[in-house]
Parts: C-alpha cells; structure tokens; sequence
C-alpha cells in the first residue's frame, strides 16, 4: 500500500521588480465598469544618464495602505503643480496597447507601460527631502546591492 501524506502546498511565486526615482502625476480614483475602484497614478521615471536624463511613463496601480497613504498624501503637492519626486519600487509589469484618439499621432497605436507601485522609499517636495521610509532590519540586509549596484538615493539626487 502507498502511503499519503497531508502535505499542504503553498504557492510560490517569482518577482520581477523595477525600483527607481521618478516624479509623481496624474493622481486618480478609478473606477471600472466591473470591481472595485482603485488608486492609480503616473510615474515619470528618470532613465540614462543624470546630466540628460529621459522619461519612462508607468500607469501604475497604487498596492497597499501605506504606499496609497503616501501618494494621497502629496496629492495636493502635485495638483499645485509642485515637483515631486520618489524612489519607488514597481511590480507585476506589463503593457497595455492603445489607439491615439487626437493630436499627430492619431489613429497609431500606442503602448502604455502599466505596473503596481508596491513601496515608496522616500519622497522629495520642490527638492526638499518630506519623507524617508524606514530602513527594514531583516534578512533583506543580506540580500541588499553592493554599493556599486545600489539605485540613485535620496540623498544622491
């Protein structure tokens, strides 16, 4: 007779992250014809070289209390047109294709960078450093970049 075992299997999952620093737009309350309504917003994320940087756009899906408490948070800010800028930490991306309805490119298709923003590690108004998230002190420490690989930081922008 084979012996059964009651072993439950839990779902493992592989991550992809993107982390960078990236100005805050376009903050939103959606609300689709089917589900709940959900926070989103816009990062324009800094790429290349910091004297001539470019954009990267990520329509992103506010996840969790405390990064939608942050993005409520500066709201105002950037609906005053301030310049806020955060390091961030996106997950789960992928692309949404669209048709461009106005403008010289209408009638083209378009693609839009979509993703969740899952952490904010600190956040800048005008320049100035608002918040700092505090730093975890776990196994994440042995895992963390060595210096050389680390992201641009608050205090190096």
């Amino acid at each position: 007779m084979s012996q059964s075992s009651c072993v439950s299997e839990e779902t493992t999952y592989f991550d992809l992250h993107t982390q960078g620093l990236g100005y805050l737009n376009r903050i939103r309350e959606v609300t689709p014809s089917r589900g709940k309504s959900f926070l989103a917003c816009t990062i324009a994320a800094l790429n290349g070289p910091t004297q001539a940087p470019e954009y990267r756009y990520f329509d992103v899906i506010v996840c969790g209390a405390e990064a939608q408490q942050l993005v409520n948070r500066y709201a105002n800010a950037v609906n005053r047109g301030q310049k806020v800028l955060m390091g961030f930490r996106l997950g789960d991306l992928w692309t949404d294709l669209f048709r461009y309805n106005r403008g010289e490119k209408a009638g083209k298709t378009g693609v839009s960078l979509k993703a969740r923003l899952l952490f904010v590690s600190w956040v800048k108004v005008d320049g100035k450093l608002v918040y700092q998230a505090r730093p975890k002190v776990d196994s994440e420490e042995a895992e963390a970049p060595h210096p050389a690989d680390a992201p641009a930081t608050a205090e190096s922008i």
